[in-house]
């Protein structure tokens, strides 16, 4: 069983601190146990298809690194104030992963990853501020976690190549987390965490906020597939006093032949829960050996087989008033009517799929069920 959150008032959470304030929480876990133990992170660290960064402080200098890393590394960094920092490792250990289950009252698509860090006495990463909001879990050790103000693109920040470090900082709030202990920090507050004695490690649940940019950019990239090839016209063109007048009448039809095809709703949702969907990393491979005919999916669920979600896998849905629901996995798309939209949506609520035992799966829910097995998104435990 994931470990779950005691006397945490969700709606309050929301309603009084998402994306407004930050917020403290002591130890709300029935039972907290540290999930992943130093040595382990540390050998993540050193795989190659495994994100990770080491900051190191010299003095007033901030060092960053990027691995993987030699497995002497660690051991060579004497007594440097230092953190490792380890992306995604929810989609290698299911104990980490197992953290992010409490907090899906944030829906599935805003979820991005776990990061673990560790931290050796006064370690850390600098003054900065994310763009995302987090969730820090203190694992081991403890840390003091100071909080300032707001920031946005316009804040100064300190030469420095590698990190984005805030080059003035006040800090108007301070907390100390203990293993168990959450912190909350909405998108722009700046902040700083140092790790108080050595073996300190916490972990953050980060969530996604797409920029306009990267919307607009991706989704005209996405366009032209499907852009119909008519052009400019004017049977009614006037004579103008000018000919290099640009006339307002012009303007309006060539902005609408622009708006007019960014504006097609049910395409946008289409192509945005493909791609919201995607794997963080669509290189690594989740697909069995061997595929599963539809009948021996079968026979293994009416045998007690468990069907449970990928942890590294993204399961969101789009409800659409007159047409099948469409079900978004690991980037790509499945139409689902009736029984099916009924299993569609249970999936992305729950990561365990179940069936009572007189009840049988139809035809078309073994069918998508296999197609999920099939690309990884689901196994059978």
């Amino acid at each position: 069983m994931p470990p779950q959150l005691e006397n945490f008032d969700a709606e309050k959470f929301l309603r009084d601190y998402w994306q407004k304030k930050p917020l403290f929480i002591k130890n709300p876990w029935n039972q907290w146990r540290n999930p992943l133990e130093p040595d382990e992170l540390a050998g993540l660290a050193c795989e190659d298809d495994i994100e990770s960064r080491l900051v190191i402080r010299q003095n007033d200098d901030w060092i960053a690194e990027h691995g993987p890393f030699a497995d002497d590394r660690f051991g060579s960094l004497g007594k440097h104030r230092w953190t490792l920092l380890v992306q995604a490792v929810d989609h290698s250990v299911a104990q980490v992963a197992a953290l992010i289950e409490p907090f899906r009252f944030i829906p599935n698509w805003r979820i991005d990853d776990v990061m673990v860090s560790y931290a050796t006495g006064r370690g850390g990463v600098g003054l900065h501020f994310d763009q995302y909001d987090v969730f820090l879990i203190q694992g081991l050790g403890k840390r003091r976690w100071q909080i300032g103000t707001s920031c946005d693109e316009n804040t100064k920040l300190a030469p420095n190549d590698d990190l984005k470090l805030l080059a003035e900082f006040e800090s108007v709030n301070e907390w100390i987390c203990e293993p168990g202990d959450i912190l909350y920090i909405p998108p722009g507050i700046s902040h700083n965490g140092a790790a108080m004695g050595d073996d300190c490690m916490t972990y953050s649940i980060g969530f996604r906020a797409p920029s306009r940019a990267e919307l607009v950019s991706h989704w005209v990239d996405e366009i032209p597939a499907n852009i119909a090839d008519d052009r400019y016209n004017d049977p009614d063109l006037n004579l103008q006093e000018n000919p290099g007048e640009i006339s307002s009448a012009a303007i309006d039809q060539l902005h609408a032949m622009v708006t007019n095809t960014l504006a097609g709703r049910e395409d946008f949702a289409e192509w945005f829960g493909i791609y919201n969907s995607t794997s963080k990393y669509p290189d690594i491979e989740w697909a069995p050996e061997e595929a599963l005919s539809v009948k021996e999916a079968e026979r293994r669920l009416t045998s007690g087989a468990i069907l449970k979600r990928n942890p590294v896998s993204r399961f969101s849905f789009i409800r659409r008033k007159s047409a099948p629901l469409m079900l978004f996995v690991d980037g790509q798309m499945f139409e689902c009517e009736k029984d099916v939209a009924l299993m569609a949506e249970h999936i992305c609520a729950q990561n365990v799929v179940e069936k009572h035992a007189e009840d049988k799966f139809s035809e078309a829910e073994l069918k998508l069920l296999r197609r999920l097995l099939d690309q990884g998104s689901l196994y059978l435990d």
